[in-house]
């Protein structure tokens, strides 16, 4: 049996529980410490729910914090030793902490000019996406980029929260991803989250033309004990944005693409017969084996 050389502890596997250990680890420490919930987060400068949240698994802890506990709760390198194992996560890296910043919001808000969000795609619709997106990606990547979609819209499941709010360009209804068969499905599910009072979701028309969100996708979420925040995407890339004054200005970006599109209303009306003329055309079934 191979023995563990000295001086070199050995680190936590990265498997689907790992952080659930790491944060478990994290309370243990603090608890021996002799610090509750509310004396580790003002050291850390964050809320008390966000080191409670840390300790169950639900956020994953960053580089610079991890730092901060080895040197606050005196653990010998432990936190940044088994970072990989705190961070693990089935998204990818540049959106992984949005992920979890959904399910602890109170509010999200979204504005999306090309697709329909993520989080109220249906599978075949995100399969056209993803595919569309990387043509040459294996089977199993899409099954497993599908699955990790399809957990965050889990966040529906509460009836409570969140407060979900869309505005999406005309295009996002009316580009056909995935052939009509796909979209109707697509769009017929929109109607149906809306028709059950789920989220709200309004369309920005073609017809007015140059508007306030031309540079780009938006979130924006808020939470019980944390600052507003915004997240800005790009092209396998993404920025996470805590600071005020971005945050506020975003937020206009949103009131006025929400104040040029249609009603709720009226956006319904048009999602529904977008989805009647899809049903109503050329019928293709999609290519392929359904690969859920």
């Amino acid at each position: 049996m191979t023995q563990r050389q000295p001086g070199k502890p050995k680190k936590l596997d990265v498997t689907a529980s790992s952080r659930e250990l790491y944060g478990s680890e994290l309370r243990f420490k603090r608890e021996q410490a002799g610090l509750s919930l509310e004396e580790l987060g003002a050291r850390l400068f964050v809320a008390k729910t966000h080191v409670s949240n840390l300790e169950v698994g639900r956020r994953r802890i960053q580089p610079d914090m991890a730092v901060q506990l080895d040197e606050i709760l005196g653990t010998d390198g432990f936190f940044v030793r088994n970072l990989e194992a705190g961070r693990a996560t089935p998204f990818r890296e540049h959106f992984a902490d949005v992920a979890e910043l959904e399910t602890l919001a109170l509010a999200i808000r979204e504005w999306e000019p090309l697709l329909v969000p993520g989080l109220l795609q249906t599978p075949a619709y995100t399969r056209a996406v993803i595919r569309g997106y990387d043509p040459l990606v294996s089977d199993g990547v899409v099954r497993n980029r599908l699955a990790a979609r399809l957990a965050r819209a889990e966040i529906f499941n509460n009836p409570d929260r969140p407060l979900y709010w869309a505005v999406v360009d005309e295009a996002a209804i009316r580009r056909a991803a995935g052939g009509p068969f796909i979209m109707a499905e697509q769009l017929r599910h929109l109607a149906t989250m809306i028709r059950t009072n789920r989220i709200i979701l309004q369309v920005l028309p073609f017809g007015v033309g140059a508007h306030a969100g031309m540079e780009g996708a938006l979130k924006l979420m808020t939470f019980q004990d944390d600052t507003p925040m915004a997240y800005l995407q790009g092209l396998e890339t993404g920025s996470l944005v805590d600071d005020p004054a971005t945050v506020k200005r975003c937020s206009l970006t949103y009131d006025l693409l929400g104040a040029a599109a249609l009603s709720p209303e009226a956006s319904l009306t048009l999602i529904e017969a977008v989805a009647e003329e899809y049903e109503h055309g050329p019928q293709v079934q999609p290519d392929g084996a359904d690969l859920a």
